[in-house]
């Protein structure tokens, strides 16, 4: 028997360097009842599972950004962030796009979960993977995005 897989993700973090040199982010709030009054460790940068044995990172963040958003992926200079480990074991990799405009993402724009809420109360509920999103500082994202997921943004680097 093979040892089981570790559940991977990939995923796009869209950044933004304004007039005034400040840098933001776009990260996004998980749905759900679980996370509908939380905000800190209740974000994450845009990402979703997949198969490293038939798709790329980069070609599943970019399918991921989609299906979440439901908007094309932004456009500009991509920049590999490597991966993280988060506290269930899931892998993350993420890219940074480095885009020239912020722009907004409609709320529930993209895919739906459907799950029993509350739990083993025999009631579905359907709602949104990701119910908003926020552009913010680094400082503000920093406490906000699961805490495997804060190495992204310490690792961001810009070109100058």
């Amino acid at each position: 028997m093979s040892p089981a897989r570790a559940r991977t993700s990939a995923g796009i973090l869209p950044i933004h360097v304004g007039a005034d040199g400040v840098v933001r982010v776009l990260i996004g709030h998980m749905g759900g009842p679980l996370w509908a009054r939380k905000d800190e460790r209740a974000w994450s940068i845009i990402k979703g599972e997949f198969d490293p044995e038939t798709e790329s990172p980069r070609q599943a963040a970019e399918r991921e950004w989609a299906e979440e958003t439901g908007l094309p992926v932004p456009q500009g200079d991509w920049f590999e962030m490597g991966t993280v480990k988060q506290s269930g074991g899931k892998v993350v990799h993420a890219f940074a796009v480095l885009v020239t405009e912020p722009f907004d993402v409609p709320a529930g724009a993209g895919n739906t979960v459907t799950t029993q809420w509350p739990p083993r109360s025999g009631t579905s509920i359907t709602f949104p993977e990701i119910d908003r999103t926020q552009w913010c500082t680094l400082q503000e994202a920093g406490p906000r995005v699961v805490a495997a997921q804060e190495a992204f943004l310490e690792r961001l680097e810009l070109p100058q």
